[in-house]
């Protein structure tokens, strides 16, 4: 008889005893960490040639009070023309604030904790150098160490420089060296103390919470969570304990594990039974997994963390799967700014983008170009967003015909394993994104064939699966097989990530729009083992410049004007091309909220990318997201399209209106003109003749019991405007 048969029946008897299981799972006491919050109480000054001994000697009437999250840039404006509200600065700032050592408790470690400086941070206190953080987008932490007073107040201050990347500039080796996006300088996210004991689950590692989770799915009755928990301090007799629990705190699993002197590592397994999966929109189901080191039954330092358990799948022939059902993944990307807060985002704000994202009946999020902050990959937890995260290697290696330098490729891969440690627990990502356009350059000659992304790439790509094997990578893609004069060098780069993106802008920045869905088969065709995507598309739209038949006039896709109609009507030709190639495994609008560029002078704006289909302050949303809501929410929509082109010169005109009913039932002026059917959720009546004055335009549809309608007002003026 063969002894294999028994395997089955013995696993799950294994997995107990590996992990020292108790039967019925117990809460774990906690000791959570004292932090102080370091939200209040600075003081900035934007100086470039400071020493730390002027910023410390220099007179409180020098510095500006600000709070944290701070910077002090604010770029972009709905105006031609730049005001002084613009501050498009790049140097140096300095921050300070005097810490209280008396608050601090003299037995344990004291960390100060930044979620994000931009883009260069160096750290002093008392005088005394703590470290410097290169990169704008990851958590970093130093220690106070000796440097601390614990008798009374110490001296804090932190020099931020997001100096243009140039040779011989502090960013010089840093990425990004370029992009259509502007790096803002400051502590932008919140800051804080964390003082542990000496004992500790690890701080010193890359920013990351020092437990990882990696869970996998036995069919449907169990799923196997896989923990790493890193150590600092510990000593022999010390217990690890880890722990499961579900959306209501019940403990579902548990752990422990007993430690020997100087242990740096644990790794053990839970087993879930009957597991609720992480299901995307549908059931954005979490646990949360701890992990609690103690001594002699009393808890010493507690680290938690969400966990979702779920499996995702790439097909390049059927596309993206969760939890084994196909799931077409309709996205959009996004930047971290808006008008008038430029980086520094309360949670507010950041919830507001979510509940935006998700009105609009979007299931994925691409993080663009970097990784976003922690609250926001909370959210997209909750949300149930499938996301594809980002580091920030964009456009270029080099300022010259010239590989990567050493210190930028180390750069490179710190900041990728801060990336991936520091959000290794959000199911919500689902790949790690290894570069942006890192083409570019190339592709239109302003470097030469040295300048190959390619070693780099490689490089991060391994690296990716050193530290998450559980998740493929992902490359977005400017240039292959695009129209227009290319250098003969171009590399292919379709290959060198596990996944393909292809940033494409057919009818907008070349090409027509009907040349998107065959380009798409070509490439297809050309890389059958590898699953594609559309990580961007999207055209500029301004909210006040119109135009009554935008498919036939002409739009400055760098410049102005960019009228809103014309962004609607080239994603009424695009979506529709990319709906219907299943093999795609995802696609993200480009993008979902105007962001800040300081190389854009377009459409009504300056400092401003138009292609949002929300505006950069959030105050109105574009007919194009109507279309989109239209076409993947599950709410019913009435939306009139050119709302905002309210004063016309023409009296002939049409109204369009995105919806989806079968049909809406249209109004001039309370006079009924008929119902206009929705062909894929866009209802068209034409011959529509305006009088002189105030014109009513209403629409109304019936889903099920319940009525929506919209209305507005236009006014035929002469041709002279009055």
């Amino acid at each position: 008889m063969s002894r294999f048969w028994l395997w089955p029946w013995l696993l799950p008897l294994l997995l107990v005893l590996a992990g020292c299981m108790t039967a019925t799972p117990v809460p774990v006491p906690a000791a959570d960490r004292d932090t102080i919050d370091l939200s209040a109480g600075w003081q900035f000054r934007f100086q470039d040639g400071w020493t730390v001994e002027q910023a410390s000697t220099a007179p409180d009437p020098q510095w500006q009070p600000v709070s944290l999250p701070h910077t002090w840039n604010r770029l972009g404006e709905y105006r031609l023309d730049r005001t002084e509200v613009t501050d498009n600065r790049q140097g140096t700032g300095w921050y300070r604030r005097t810490i209280d050592g008396r608050a601090l408790d003299p037995a344990k470690r004291h960390y100060i904790e930044f979620d994000a400086v931009g883009n260069v941070a160096d750290v002093w206190l008392n005088g005394r150098p703590l470290g410097r953080h290169a990169g704008a987008f990851t958590r970093f932490r130093v220690e106070f160490g000796d440097a601390l007073n614990n008798d009374g107040p110490n001296l804090l201050i932190v020099r931020a420089d997001n100096s243009d990347p140039r040779p011989g500039s502090a960013t010089a080796d840093v990425i990004p060296l370029l992009g259509d996006f502007f790096v803002h300088g400051g502590i932008y996210r919140p800051a804080r103390i964390v003082s542990v004991p000496a004992s500790h689950i690890a701080l010193d590692d890359f920013g990351g919470p020092g437990l990882y989770a990696t869970t996998s799915v036995a069919g449907g009755d169990s799923a196997s969570v896989a923990v790493v928990v890193r150590l600092s301090g510990a000593r022999e007799g010390q217990e690890l304990v880890v722990a499961i629990a579900d959306a209501d705190g019940r403990a579902v699993a548990r752990s422990s594990v007993r430690l020997a002197e100087g242990q740096r590592t644990v790794e053990t397994t839970l087993a879930v039974s009957g597991p609720r999966l992480w299901d995307g929109r549908s059931d954005p189901h979490l646990y949360a997994v701890t992990a609690t080191l103690m001594r002699d039954g009393a808890p010493l330092d507690t680290v938690r963390q969400p966990l979702g358990i779920r499996t995702a799948r790439f097909d390049p022939d059927e596309g993206f799967f969760l939890n084994g059902e196909r799931l077409e993944l309709r996205g959009v990307s996004r930047h971290q700014d808006r008008l008038g807060h430029g980086w520094a985002l309360s949670p507010a704000d950041e919830e507001q983008d979510m509940a935006l994202i998700a009105e609009m009946g979007a299931n994925s999020v691409r993080v663009a170009h970097y990784p976003q902050s922690d609250y926001w990959f909370d959210l997209a937890d909750r949300a149930g967003m499938v996301v594809w995260a980002e580091v920030p290697f964009v456009n270029k290696v080099s300022f010259a015909d010239a590989p990567a330098s050493d210190a930028l490729r180390e750069n490179a891969r710190v900041q990728m394993t801060e990336m991936i440690r520091q959000n290794f627990n959000h199911p919500s990502i689902v790949t790690w994104g290894i570069g942006n356009e890192v083409d570019i350059d190339l592709a239109f000659k302003r470097l030469g064939p040295q300048a190959d992304a390619r070693p780099l790439l490689r490089e991060l790509n391994a690296l990716s699966h050193a530290e998450d094997p559980s998740r493929p990578t992902v490359l977005a893609d400017c240039c292959e097989a695009t129209p227009g004069d290319k250098a003969d060098y171009l590399p292919v780069l379709t290959g060198e990530a596990d996944l393909m993106g292809y940033n494409r802008y057919f009818g907008w920045y070349y090409g027509k729009t009907a040349d998107l869905g065959p380009h798409l088969d070509l490439l297809h065709a050309r890389h059958p083992a590898i699953p594609l995507s559309v990580s961007e598309y999207g055209a500029g739209g301004a909210l006040t410049q119109h135009s009554d038949h935008p498919e036939g006039r002409p739009t400055n896709v760098t410049g102005r004007p960019q009228p809103e109609e014309f962004q609607a009507w080239w994603h009424e030709q695009s979506w529709p091309q990319i709906r219907k190639r299943k093999y795609l495994w995802g696609s993200w609008i480009w993008n979902m909220f105007d962001f800040s560029s300081r190389i854009r002078r377009e459409g009504d704006a300056i400092d401003i990318n138009t292609k949002g289909l929300v505006s950069y302050d959030r105050t109105v949303k574009k007919d194009t997201f109507y279309y989109y809501k239209a076409q993947w929410s599950g709410e019913p929509v009435v939306h009139i399209t050119s709302r905002r082109f309210d004063r016309r010169t023409e009296p002939g005109t049409r109204i369009k209106i995105y919806s989806n009913a079968p049909s809406v039932a249209v109004t001039l002026n309370d006079r009924p003109l008929g119902e206009a059917p929705c062909i894929d959720r866009v209802c068209v009546m034409t011959g529509i003749e305006l009088s002189p004055g105030i014109n009513a335009i209403g629409a109304r549809a019936t889903f099920g019991d319940v009525a929506v309608a919209d209305r507005v007002e236009w006014r035929l003026v002469d041709a002279g405007g009055e």
